[in-house]
């Protein structure tokens, strides 16, 4: 019944996962992946697919679906495509701690691995969290959804342009004080040496 050589193998990749109370982090592990696809869905649905990269996979197909434990914010969670992994920061629908990672209970998938780099247990997310950061460096995520900081940053220059105008009007009137106050110096001066000299003719 099996067909011949033309046809495409389907793969999974492999994905390590971790979790804080509001995020769960999954990374595929596929190096040089192309046309990587990856579909989030509020209900906690994740699916991804790609061609495998190397001369010897070209004709391999990749993918994975997965039905995560609990509901995720589609529009609060970021992706980085990397040449190496596809990083996933997904943040949960509620805040709390998840049993496992899927929804599905057993054991899982022999390709879904604890990522022990990121692993925090619970009792140790705060003082982690001090240590290294909440998250991941968000300049080097995409957004799932829609990004909503760039207004935020356009008004950070004009506060620090009123700062300056403020300073620079202040420097020219203390200068002015100091100036006035030499000015009056070699008048003290020269009265001084008047009322000597007569004396010391005398």
């Amino acid at each position: 019944m099996g067909q011949g050589g033309g046809e495409v193998l389907s793969r999974h990749p492999q994905i390590l996962w971790a979790q804080r109370s509001e995020t769960v982090y999954l990374t595929v592990e596929l190096p040089d992946a192309k046309n990587p696809q990856v579909k989030l869905e509020p209900d906690g649905r994740f699916k991804f697919s790609a061609m495998g990269g190397g001369s010897s996979s070209d004709n391999e197909s990749y993918e994975a679906d997965l039905e995560l434990y609990g509901k995720v914010d589609v529009e609060g969670s970021k992706i980085n495509v990397g040449p190496r992994h596809i990083l996933c920061e997904i943040e949960k629908g509620e805040e709390g701690w998840w049993k496992r990672l899927l929804k599905q209970e057993g054991k899982a998938p022999a390709y879904v691995r604890a990522d022990w780099n990121r692993w925090v247990d619970e009792d140790d997310e705060e003082e982690e969290d001090e240590l290294r950061g909440r998250g991941m460096d968000g300049s080097e995520f995409t957004s799932f959804g829609g990004d909503s900081d760039e207004e935020e940053d356009e008004e950070l220059p004009d506060t620090s342009k009123v700062d300056e105008e403020e300073k620079e009007e202040e420097l020219p009137n203390a200068n002015k004080t100091d100036g006035e106050k030499e000015e009056e110096l070699p008048n003290t001066n020269k009265t001084d040496d008047e009322e000597e000299v007569p004396k010391a003719e005398v």
